[in-house]
Protein backbone atom coordinates (compact mmCIF):
# COMPACT_ATOMS: atom_id res chain seq x y z
CA UNK A 1 0.00 0.00 0.00
CA UNK A 2 1.08 3.72 -1.03
CA UNK A 3 1.97 5.63 2.34
CA UNK A 4 0.10 8.53 2.68
CA UNK A 5 0.81 12.18 1.30
CA UNK A 6 0.34 15.19 4.19
CA UNK A 7 -1.92 16.30 1.61
CA UNK A 8 -3.97 13.44 1.99
CA UNK A 9 -3.67 13.21 5.60
CA UNK A 10 -5.06 16.60 5.43
CA UNK A 11 -7.99 15.92 3.10
CA UNK A 12 -8.87 12.63 5.21
CA UNK A 13 -9.56 14.60 8.17
CA UNK A 14 -12.42 17.13 6.34
CA UNK A 15 -15.80 16.70 7.82
CA UNK A 16 -17.64 18.77 5.47
CA UNK A 17 -18.63 16.93 1.72
CA UNK A 18 -18.21 20.56 -0.34
CA UNK A 19 -20.42 21.00 -3.35
CA UNK A 20 -17.80 19.71 -5.65
CA UNK A 21 -16.69 16.65 -3.89
CA UNK A 22 -20.31 15.87 -3.89
CA UNK A 23 -20.69 16.50 -7.71
CA UNK A 24 -18.05 14.20 -8.38
CA UNK A 25 -18.89 11.35 -5.99
CA UNK A 26 -22.28 11.44 -8.22
CA UNK A 27 -20.46 11.68 -11.65
CA UNK A 28 -18.51 8.85 -10.46
CA UNK A 29 -21.21 6.87 -10.14
CA UNK A 30 -23.57 7.74 -13.02
CA UNK A 31 -21.00 8.44 -15.96
CA UNK A 32 -21.00 5.63 -17.78
CA UNK A 33 -16.57 4.62 -17.27
CA UNK A 34 -16.90 1.42 -18.45
CA UNK A 35 -18.68 2.35 -22.48
CA UNK A 36 -16.75 5.36 -22.61
CA UNK A 37 -12.97 3.44 -21.86
CA UNK A 38 -14.39 0.55 -24.65
CA UNK A 39 -15.19 3.82 -27.20
CA UNK A 40 -11.52 5.66 -26.82
CA UNK A 41 -9.22 2.57 -26.04
CA UNK A 42 -8.70 1.51 -29.50
CA UNK A 43 -7.32 4.85 -30.27
CA UNK A 44 -4.96 5.15 -27.23
CA UNK A 45 -1.77 5.11 -27.29
CA UNK A 46 0.03 2.55 -25.50
CA UNK A 47 3.08 4.75 -25.00
CA UNK A 48 5.33 2.06 -26.54
CA UNK A 49 9.11 3.63 -27.15
CA UNK A 50 8.96 6.05 -25.22
CA UNK A 51 7.65 7.85 -21.62
CA UNK A 52 4.54 5.40 -20.67
CA UNK A 53 1.22 6.72 -21.41
CA UNK A 54 -0.78 7.66 -18.59
CA UNK A 55 -3.34 5.71 -17.92
CA UNK A 56 -6.37 6.00 -19.99
CA UNK A 57 -9.03 6.08 -17.02
CA UNK A 58 -7.05 9.67 -15.61
CA UNK A 59 -7.25 10.86 -18.80
CA UNK A 60 -10.58 10.96 -19.52
CA UNK A 61 -11.94 11.86 -15.70
CA UNK A 62 -9.29 14.92 -16.40
CA UNK A 63 -11.18 15.58 -19.91
CA UNK A 64 -14.28 15.60 -17.95
CA UNK A 65 -13.54 17.91 -15.61
CA UNK A 66 -12.08 20.19 -17.78
CA UNK A 67 -15.56 20.44 -19.53
CA UNK A 68 -17.40 20.45 -16.02
CA UNK A 69 -15.12 22.92 -14.16
CA UNK A 70 -13.95 25.22 -16.95
CA UNK A 71 -10.27 24.70 -16.75
CA UNK A 72 -7.78 24.77 -19.25
CA UNK A 73 -5.05 22.64 -19.48
CA UNK A 74 -2.52 24.83 -17.63
CA UNK A 75 -5.15 25.52 -15.12
CA UNK A 76 -5.85 21.68 -14.90
CA UNK A 77 -2.29 20.91 -14.32
CA UNK A 78 -2.45 23.46 -11.67
CA UNK A 79 -5.34 22.34 -9.87
CA UNK A 80 -4.01 19.04 -9.75
CA UNK A 81 -1.34 20.07 -7.76
CA UNK A 82 -3.22 21.91 -5.50
CA UNK A 83 -6.72 20.16 -5.09
CA UNK A 84 -6.17 16.70 -3.38
CA UNK A 85 -10.51 16.07 -4.57
CA UNK A 86 -9.71 16.33 -7.80
CA UNK A 87 -6.13 14.14 -8.07
CA UNK A 88 -8.17 11.66 -5.78
CA UNK A 89 -11.04 11.61 -9.24
CA UNK A 90 -8.48 11.26 -11.65
CA UNK A 91 -6.57 8.55 -9.56
CA UNK A 92 -3.14 10.34 -9.93
CA UNK A 93 -0.55 11.11 -6.89
CA UNK A 94 1.37 14.44 -7.08
CA UNK A 95 4.35 12.14 -8.36
CA UNK A 96 3.05 12.38 -11.63
CA UNK A 97 0.56 14.82 -12.90
CA UNK A 98 0.38 15.46 -16.40
CA UNK A 99 1.09 18.47 -17.46
CA UNK A 100 -0.85 20.16 -20.14
CA UNK A 101 0.49 18.42 -23.65
CA UNK A 102 -1.15 15.46 -22.57
CA UNK A 103 -4.53 16.81 -22.08
CA UNK A 104 -4.20 18.85 -25.13
CA UNK A 105 -3.44 15.33 -27.30
CA UNK A 106 -5.81 13.39 -25.87
CA UNK A 107 -8.49 16.09 -26.07
CA UNK A 108 -7.26 16.08 -29.92
CA UNK A 109 -7.47 12.20 -29.83
CA UNK A 110 -11.16 12.73 -28.92
CA UNK A 111 -11.54 14.97 -31.95
CA UNK A 112 -9.66 13.09 -34.49
CA UNK A 113 -12.02 10.36 -34.17
CA UNK A 114 -14.87 12.04 -33.70
CA UNK A 115 -15.06 10.73 -30.09
CA UNK A 116 -15.76 14.10 -28.21
CA UNK A 117 -19.35 14.41 -28.54
CA UNK A 118 -19.75 11.13 -26.44
CA UNK A 119 -17.79 12.90 -23.74
CA UNK A 120 -18.79 16.21 -23.40
CA UNK A 121 -22.71 15.01 -23.81
CA UNK A 122 -21.60 14.01 -20.16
Amino acid sequence: MKQMTFADAEYAGKRKQTRKVLFLIEMDQVVPWKGLIALIEPHYPKGEGGRPAYPLMAMLRIHLMQNWFGYSDPAMEEALYETTILRQFAGLSLERIPDETPSLKFRRLLEKHELAAASSRI
